[in-house]
């Protein structure tokens, strides 16, 4: 997997922000088969700097429901919460 197909893209919500400015954290959007060095691996490559630490969850996609009895459901993610190094930032515009 190359680092295109790792890191599928940066989740910019409030409490991301907020943990961007004070803690230098972003939440970004992963493959689901990728591991924390490939991801530690791939930010730093694609965004040229260094990843201190790297955390990991599956998020399981919420249940929808249709206006027919079919129901339907929201995919699957994982979700990577990267710490930089003192001093790095991403660029999100």
């Amino acid at each position: 997997m190359n680092s295109f197909d790792v890191i599928k893209t940066v989740r910019v919500t409030e409490k991301g922000t907020r943990q961007s400015d004070q803690l230098n954290q972003y939440t970004v959007v992963a493959d689901k088969r990728a591991n924390k060095i490939q991801i530690r691996k791939a930010i730093e490559e694609l965004f040229k700097v260094k990843v201190t630490r790297v955390n990991t969850m599956n998020v399981f996609g919420k249940a929808r429901r249709q206006s027919s009895p079919a129901r339907g459901k929201a995919p699957d993610w994982k979700k990577a919460i990267v710490t930089l190094k003192e001093g790095d930032k991403i660029s999100l515009t």
